[in-house]
């Protein structure tokens, strides 16, 4: 393929893609790769396509001349984020900060305004360790084809451990966007099976904040993990996007 789309499904804010379903879309088109890094350089455009061009080791997404994304194969080690049990990864929605203030209620990953099989709806709360932690069933209609396969797509997994690292880090307090999201999927959930998803911050740094999601099976097996940078952004003025 020599194009990427993201359809309007997959929105982040409103009229944007979701950072990690746009990354883990990219991802896919590194196939044998094991750990990828992907670089948001402005919001993705929805129903839009996207040129791929290659150059070297970068593939980038291309809109008018201008790079919107660019993944990489790297040889990072990601440190996991430490299991929450279910039950507890459950009881910590009900402190989700998104049901009281969301600044992206339509997010594919974490709105809440999405229903049940369209958005993923992860919700993360607050743990008694630190971090976050929410659960996640995938939905049939979240396969690489609607309503077909055993497995959530790769765009999808990657989406499932996007904003959970936002709401680790400091989005309830300032308006950030992912600019970066480095993740590493061993193996890709099942449809209808519960999972657990935690986040942890690891840091921030001026604009940037820095943040890690772990996804866990049922038997407490990491099948996906991933890093962060995310930028804060001004609410008035929110446009490209670059983690430097």
């Amino acid at each position: 393929m020599t194009e990427l789309i993201v359809p309007r499904r997959f929105c982040g804010p409103p009229i944007s893609g979701n950072g990690g379903w746009t990354a883990g879309a990219l991802a896919a088109h590194l196939p044998g790769s094991p750990t990828v890094e992907v670089s948001l350089r402005q919001p993705p455009p929805l129903d839009t396509a996207l040129q791929l061009v290659e150059e070297e080791d970068t593939l980038s997404a291309v809109s008018d001349g201008a790079v919107v994304a660019s993944a990489r194969a790297v040889r990072d080690t990601l440190e996991y984020v430490e299991a929450v049990p279910f039950d507890e990864a459950r009881a910590a929605e009900a402190t989700y900060p998104g049901l009281t203030f969301h600044p992206f209620p339509s997010c594919f990953a974490c709105g809440t305004e999405r229903v049940e099989g369209d958005g993923l709806r992860i919700f993360p709360g607050a743990v008694d360790r630190g971090g976050v932690a929410a659960t996640w069933r995938p939905h049939r209609s979240q396969g690489p084809s609607i309503g077909q396969g055993d497995r959530a797509s790769v765009p999808v997994t990657w989406a499932a451990l996007d904003c959970v690292g936002g709401w680790a880090g400091d989005l309830a307090d300032r308006l950030m966007v992912l600019g970066r999201m480095t993740a590493r999927v061993d193996a890709v959930p099942l449809i209808g099976v519960d999972h657990v998803v935690v986040g942890a911050h690891r840091g921030s740094e001026g604009r940037k904040t820095f943040t890690a999601a772990t996804l866990y099976d049922p038997a407490g097996r990491a099948v996906a993990t991933a890093e962060h940078i995310w930028i804060a952004v001004d609410p008035a003025t929110f446009g490209g996007i670059s983690p430097g």
